[in-house]
């Protein structure tokens, strides 16, 4: 008599690892909450869409995160030139300002990641 089915061992195996790479992504994704809150909230605003305390003095609006036009059309590459080296390494506005020194390489790219959650839109 065999105790355990061998399909319900694999389905455990398969939903145990499933949780797992879950809990990685969210992970990922918290980390990646706490430094847009630290970091992007003032200008992009807490529902991200722009309208941060500090657009209102703006003579640029921050960009829309919640735009899936906007997001979707702007590849990943470009994302992340532009919170590393800030609005000019992209040729946008100044008032951009560079992470690189202050965000390391892995934290703009959890950002960029993030940033598609947002505006739910895919990576290109």
């Amino acid at each position: 008599m065999r105790l355990f089915n061998k399909n319900w061992v694999l389905l455990a195996i398969a939903t145990g690892y499933g949780l797992c790479a879950a809990d990685a992504v969210r992970a990922d994704e918290a980390h990646a909450v706490k430094l847009y809150n630290t970091y992007c909230v003032q200008c992009h605003g807490i529902n991200r869409d722009g309208n941060g305390i500090n657009s209102a003095a703006m003579a640029v609006k921050p960009r829309d995160h919640t735009d899936t036009k906007s997001m979707g059309d702007t590849p990943d590459e470009t994302l992340f030139k532009a919170i590393k080296g800030g609005g000019l390494a992209v040729s946008k506005s100044v008032l951009m300002p560079k992470w690189e020194g202050v965000l390391t390489d892995d934290d703009i790219k959890e950002l960029v990641a993030y940033l598609r959650v947002v505006s739910k839109t895919t990576s290109k």
